[in-house]
């Protein structure tokens, strides 16, 4: 028996038993959202909030499939808590009169996911109840409220909160919003924020207000419709959740017919922006109240009957805020930390995909942290998060810049169906672990790879099985050089000795405890001609084995190698019976014996040399050219330096016996009785054999011990 003594195995990746700790700062949808994607990993995650209560403001928020497909793959449906799709779409000029009228139900079956609208209150109490509850996969987050973060440090993954407290993580994750505190110690100053030019006013006004109103109703008759009205400079999006029975309305427009203002002081804000405190809280004081004297005023000259509806609304729910913007980051990671959502990436509203890249952030790092990472990996792993989201969330912002440029002559300055069709047609979950599976091939210097390639490397054979076990059964004979010439695939290759009386053998080897193949094993037995000199196109030359033939009864993953090693494989059906002295093996295809050999009368010898060729082995890979008999997209030879894989990791020869008794028997059959090998078996069953070859160190059984 030999038993190959290699390298150790290495390390697994993902095999730390201990799960990661992850502080999110903010409980915002992002840092939810990464709550239920780390949890989902058996992560143990902690939410710092900076308010007194996890609670969410605001209006509603379109789900598009990109970001609703991952929030159906947490088991959370839009549905069960208010959501009604986007199935129609109108669109309208200022004055009331209709660009287009689409009923989306048809397109809406393009997309994996539906297209949902939701409130966003509803979504967050979702996100909570599902970050936090046992019910769900994983260690259940935990949120802390009051807690206020004011310091992280991002090479020891130490969060400081304003009472003092030190939080120690192995990923801390900002998620704190566009006045994010966080992003500051990725960089070490404050991205500078800047006017978008425009403010929006939104509220939310019952369906059945609407509806009471001769003027009114035609408007927002219709379920699950999104309606907007365009002039050049500002526009109005309506759109229905909580089961169609709230309207959702958001007026944009200049901001400085509302919000920048003398009185507001907006602008001397912004020309003295500096990254304090102080402003942090005045900026967040521009989301003000609002009034319909001031709506009406901005949007005097629109369409009668949505004016109608601004004086319906409850005044003290109409807000006004200005859309801010930001430059870039050149990085959204330091360490183990990483920013996620407007923390890193903030978003005009202008086509309502800032919760929804949130959400694909938070997908993606959930990807690149699987259960079983360690904490060591945790710096290159947020790098790898902000590969996988960077170019995306920032084309998705520059998409919806673009989407709120002022109209000129009457038409929009942006391609929405292009932009539809890179927004809705993403899945980060699928995008991030195809990046991430690919990443880690590349960690391996020496991947195994084979057809197909579409599903990566093959788990094996590697050179890292250290347990495995083999026993080889050989059998050396002589032969007919000139026969034997006839199977070498050009005249590259010849006899090294000019004697027409050479070497052969017929060799099998049964290997087990294969870790690849679970424990299990697998069985081989080839035709191997000896002596052989291979003459390059350069003239140089290499002596070693050419193997003819190699039959495989392991169909599953060698199928493809037959191609790929250039180790003309074939599967059959391999029989090995041993006894204690005794050894036959048959090869066979669905019944019919086609090869027989045997050694009777084993005995003992020292151990002594591994049975199989010791040499380079030599071989011929022809990859047949697709629907074009006799031809070859590719063919030439190949050398597998067997001999620097023994100098390397020489074989463990536990025992060895022999014998000078020994039997080959070769049958051709015909095409009928075999069809698939007779070509194979004829060649083998013409090969003279003149007697078993009489060196000690042939026709050797390596027997395997206990």
């Amino acid at each position: 028996m030999t038993i190959n003594k290699t390298l150790p195995e290495k390390h697994l990746v993902h095999d730390n038993p201990r799960p990661l700790k992850v502080a999110i700062v903010g409980a915002g949808i992002g840092g939810l959202c990464a709550a239920i994607a780390l949890r989902r990993q058996g992560h143990q995650v902690e939410l710092y909030e900076q308010s007194k209560s996890v609670t969410e403001t605001g209006a509603a928020i379109h789900l598009a499939p990109n970001s609703n497909g991952i929030l159906r793959r947490w088991g959370i449906l839009a549905e069960t808590f208010g959501g009604n799709n986007a199935d129609g779409f109108v669109e309208r000029m200022s004055t009331g009169e209709i660009i287009k009228d689409v009923d989306l139900t048809s397109l809406n079956k393009m997309w994996q996911h539906p297209w949902q609208l939701v409130h966003r209150v509803a979504l967050h109490n979702k996100l909570k109840e599902t970050a936090t509850s046992k019910a769900e996969p994983g260690i259940p987050a935990v949120i802390r409220t009051a807690s206020k973060a004011v310091h992280v440090d991002a090479e020891a993954g130490i969060l400081t909160l304003e009472d003092g407290t030190s939080v120690v993580a192995d990923a801390v994750i900002g998620a704190d919003g566009v006045y994010s505190r966080t992003r500051n110690f990725v960089h070490g100053k404050q991205a500078r924020l800047f006017s978008s030019g425009k403010a929006a006013f939104r509220f939310l006004l019952q369906k059945k207000t609407a509806l009471e109103d001769p003027l009114t109703a035609p408007l927002l008759e219709k379920d699950n419709v999104l309606s907007m009205w365009h002039a050049e400079d500002r526009r109005v999006v309506v759109y229905p959740c909580n089961h169609n029975e709230t309207l959702n309305f958001v007026f944009i427009h200049p901001d400085s017919e509302s919000h920048a203002t003398q009185s507001d002081g907006a602008l001397s804000l912004l020309s003295e922006y500096m990254a304090t405190e102080s402003l942090l809280i005045r900026l967040k004081a521009w989301n003000k109240q609002g009034s319909i004297d001031q709506v009406l005023k901005v949007f005097r000259d629109f369409d009668p009957a949505l004016k109608k509806l601004i004086s319906k609304v409850d005044e003290s729910e109409l807000k006004v805020w200005q859309l801010l913007d930001m430059e870039q980051l050149p990085s959204w990671t330091r360490m183990r930390l990483a920013l996620l959502g407007d923390a890193a990436h903030p978003f005009t509203p202008h086509q309502g995909q800032g919760a929804g890249q949130a959400m694909e952030d938070a997908a993606a790092l959930g990807t690149v942290l699987p259960k079983g990472t360690y904490p060591a990996d945790v710096p290159e792993r947020l790098q790898l998060y902000e590969r996988i989201r960077y170019k995306r969330a920032h084309m998705i912002q520059e998409y919806s810049r673009q989407a709120g440029r002022d109209w000129i002559n009457g038409k929009p300055q942006i391609d929405m169906m292009a932009y539809t069709a890179y927004n809705f047609g993403h899945d980060e979950i699928d995008h991030a672990s195809n990046v991430f599976k690919r990443w880690l091939w590349s960690k391996n210097p020496n991947p195994n790879w084979g057809m197909p390639v579409s599903f990566g490397p093959a788990p094996g054979p590697q050179p890292s099985y250290s347990k495995r076990t083999s026993v080889t059964a050989s059998v050396e004979f002589k032969s007919s050089r000139t026969y034997l010439e006839t199977l070498f695939p050009t005249d590259s290759f010849k006899f090294k000795s000019p004697a027409t009386v050479c070497i052969a053998s017929i060799s099998a080897t049964t290997y087990g405890n294969v870790s690849w193949l679970g424990g299990g094993g697998y069985k081989q037995c080839g035709l191997y001609i000896h002596g052989i000199e291979y003459t390059r196109k350069d003239g140089s030359s290499i002596t070693g084995t050419y193997l003819a033939v190699l039959f495989e009864d392991l169909a599953d993953s060698f199928v493809s190698s037959r191609d790929e090693f250039g180790m003309s494989k074939l599967y059959c059906e391999l029989d090995a019976v041993h006894k204690p002295d005794s050894y036959r093996l048959t090869a066979s295809w669905r019944g019919t014996k086609f090869l027989d050999f045997s050694l009777e009368n084993l005995r003992a010898e020292d151990p002594g040399k591994d049975g199989n060729p010791s040499g380079d082995i030599l071989t011929y890979r022809y990859i047949p050219a697709v629907d074009e008999l006799s031809k070859a997209d590719s063919e030439y030879a190949c050398v597998v330096p067997r001999a620097e894989e023994l100098k390397a990791v020489p074989p463990e020869v536990i025992s060895t016996k022999s014998s000078t008794d020994a039997t080959i028997t070769l049958n051709a059959w015909d095409w009928k009785t075999l069809p698939t090998l007779h070509r194979i078996a004829s060649g083998l069953a013409e090969i003279p054999i003149y007697g078993i070859y009489s060196d000690p160190i042939s026709d050797r059984w390596h027997q395997p011990s206990s």
